[in-house]
């Protein structure tokens, strides 16, 4: 027996429907193909809604594939949890504020993000595409300099030639986006009065 889709939101789409068959193979039942769980990522990056069944029992195991995509995302290299947030997590299991937790996690993950929605409209409104390209070459020397830090504090490989150019910045360059930073706080300063 399948389970139904979720009761349709009148703003939204319904969600796609994917069928999980016993082999591990994920069918979308919109597009009549075979997907991954890469091309679910992908979806739920769109923000297009979806909802997994296991196609013997009609079971609902979004959960589960959800889990799935963020346990592959972990172990790929891309870490976004932290360790001590995970401990907490486990150990909230049993918990009597159990039930609250997905509530709160919930909460949080959308404020965030329109925290950061609001944050990029103001940024890109303000000063346009344009004044993103200084905090890009900075943001990128930083995170060379930040990585060869962490090479040398956890014992990993030397420097790579690519990584040591970064770290060596060149003294006007420098001073260039020190200045365009100290001219765009100023105007920060000014718009938010």
């Amino acid at each position: 027996m399948e389970t139904a889709a979720r009761p349709a939101d009148p703003a939204k789409p319904a969600p796609v429907i994917i069928k999980k068959y016993a082999n591990r193979r994920l069918y979308n039942t919109g597009t009549s193909s075979y997907i991954t769980l890469d091309h679910l990522a992908a979806m739920t990056r769109e923000g297009r809604d979806f909802q997994v069944f296991d196609a013997k029992t009609g079971e609902d195991i979004t959960h589960n594939v959800l889990t799935q995509i963020v346990m592959d995302g972990e172990s790929g290299g891309q870490t976004m949890l932290p360790v001590p947030f995970l401990r907490q997590l486990i150990a909230m299991y049993g918990d009597s504020m159990q039930a609250m937790v997905p509530h709160y996690l919930e909460a949080s993950m959308a404020a965030f993000a329109k925290h950061q929605a609001q944050f990029r409209d103001s940024v890109a409104g303000a000063f346009g595409g344009a004044a993103f390209k200084p905090f890009e070459a900075l943001a990128k020397q930083n995170m060379a300099m930040f990585q060869a830090a962490a090479d040398m504090l956890t014992g990993r490989a030397a420097l790579g030639a690519k990584s040591a150019e970064a770290a060596k910045a060149e003294p006007g360059e420098l001073e260039a986006l020190k200045t365009q930073m100290v001219a765009l706080q100023a105007q920060l300063d000014r718009l938010s009065k």
